[in-house]
């Protein structure tokens, strides 16, 4: 056994089964004491909406966050984001033209004050409407010569962030700074705005078994031999993906 990075988001993910987690966290926990293991959780939450989680769930303390869809990481339980990574994000990045133009759509439900983060705008979308609604957004907002992209996911969140942000670039970010190879990083998701995850690099991946269709019309349509699809849901599915490559027994 060897220490290895593992980052996986936390809703319908990680957190989903009770049972599974407690295991899955006594596994971790001792994995991280004796082979020097990194844990990152990667989520659409703000740091309010995180922190209310990780008490309900008692989940354990993680080595890094990647917060609001990769646009915010902190490390080693600061409370401060990474100033390295928010300088990267800031180029080309216009949060108020952002506003202006998605004012003009008014399918567009702004998300809580808590959600709309410094690199994140934030609304909810509801999925008929998204089909029409989102190549618009998109035009305009390239038209602006604005430098981002749209995250939509679980059929109602859009996030709008900037282009070089996601859960993927963010991961690739800690894997350099703490030199771990990909075949080192396991990297686990559900949803839409995992893509990016899974998308990136070569890191192993582990679709839960109660993934949400769009991520696995994705998987479908861009098989790779370094991504498991599990059988079971949530932690369950993340013990069982960390046995099939080898991670841990």
């Amino acid at each position: 056994m060897a220490g290895f990075l593992f980052v996986t988001d936390l809703d319908h993910t990680l957190v989903g089964d009770d049972q599974a987690l407690l295991l899955l966290n006594e596994r971790l926990q001792r994995h991280r004491e004796e082979y020097g293991t990194k844990i990152v959780y990667a989520t659409g939450r703000s740091p309010v909406l995180y922190r209310e989680l990780q008490e309900e769930k008692n989940l354990l303390e993680p080595d890094a966050l990647i917060l609001s869809v990769g646009t915010e990481i902190y490390l080693d339980g600061s409370d401060s984001p990474d100033s390295t990574w928010a300088a990267i994000l800031s180029q080309g990045w216009d949060r108020n033209l952002v506003l202006n133009q998605t004012a003009k759509f008014t399918e567009l439900k702004p998300q809580p004050s808590t959600e709309q983060r410094p690199f994140k705008v934030s609304f909810f979308l509801e999925e008929e409407a998204s089909v029409a609604v989102l190549p618009k957004l998109e035009s305009e907002l390239l038209k602006s010569n604005l430098n981002v992209k749209l995250i939509y996911s679980s059929g109602i969140d859009l996030d709008i962030v900037p282009r070089r942000s996601d859960k993927g670039q963010a991961v690739q970010f800690l894997r350099q700074k703490w030199k771990f190879v990909a075949e080192q990083t396991v990297v686990c998701g559900d949803s839409g705005n995992d893509i990016a995850l899974f998308a990136t690099g070569n890191e192993r991946g582990i679709i839960v078994g109660n993934a949400r269709r769009e991520l696995l019309q994705w998987h479908n349509e861009n098989p790779a031999n370094h991504r498991y699809l599990a059988q079971n849901a949530c932690a369950g599915g993340i013990l069982e993906g960390l046995r099939y490559f080898g991670l841990m027994e």
